[in-house]
């Protein structure tokens, strides 16, 4: 069995909607899910990576405010720079979500710095692997899987609504689909090192 670590800061609550639902999806692939919320730009950080570092996969989750991850999330970030010394997450798995107002609110541009964090930590992207909807953007309902249309990774939209009722169906099912993704990457990778290791013996 491997690990999925959900890192991720929430300003309002949906996010962490999205998370949850992310850590369903790792659940429902026979993995384990470890929920990690950053809480405050001001919390020590040295326990939350710590058990991120104990993960087999990392996915990363935050808002998009003003086209970039939050602020928060970036503290974070920064703060792992001592693992990236050490090259502690080097080859580990990774993947990332955002959520914002907009159906677009530059929602790529944060899902990139997702990616770029990960790159400098030398680990290993998992796209979303969902086709765009096959329907006409008018047909994009709350139910739709992907309704944003994002590769790189899940990209959901909240009205400004509590996070009992936004984001919508199709958003949350994404999540999850993200999170069983992931998991099976990383049940796929473990068996493979598994066996690399037992044909170099």
């Amino acid at each position: 069995m491997t690990t999925v670590a959900i890192v991720y800061h929430s300003g309002y609550g949906h996010t962490a909607v999205l998370a949850d639902k992310v850590a369903q999806g790792v659940r429902d692939a026979g993995q384990t899910a470890v929920l990690l919320p950053i809480e405050s730009a001001a919390q020590d950080f040295a326990p939350l990576i710590e058990q991120a570092s104990k993960a087999d996969a990392i996915i990363f989750g935050a808002p998009t405010y003003m086209g970039d991850v939050s602020g928060v999330f970036k503290v974070f970030a920064d703060a792992t720079a001592g693992v990236f010394f050490t090259g502690g997450w080097k080859d580990k798995l990774a993947a990332g979500f955002t959520n914002s107002h907009s159906f677009a609110g530059d929602k790529g541009h944060a899902l990139e710095s997702l990616t770029i964090l990960a790159a400098q930590h030398g680990m290993n992207w998992i796209n979303l692997g969902l086709a765009p909807p096959n329907v006409t953007a008018a047909e994009r309902g709350p139910d739709t899987i992907n309704r944003v249309g994002s590769f790189i990774g899940l990209a959901a939209q909240s009205d400004n609504a509590s996070p009992e009722i936004t984001p919508p169906a199709g958003d949350r099912e994404t999540a999850r689909l993200l999170g069983e993704r992931v998991a099976k990457a990383a049940l796929r990778w473990a068996k493979g090192a598994d066996a690399a290791l037992d044909k170099a013996a």
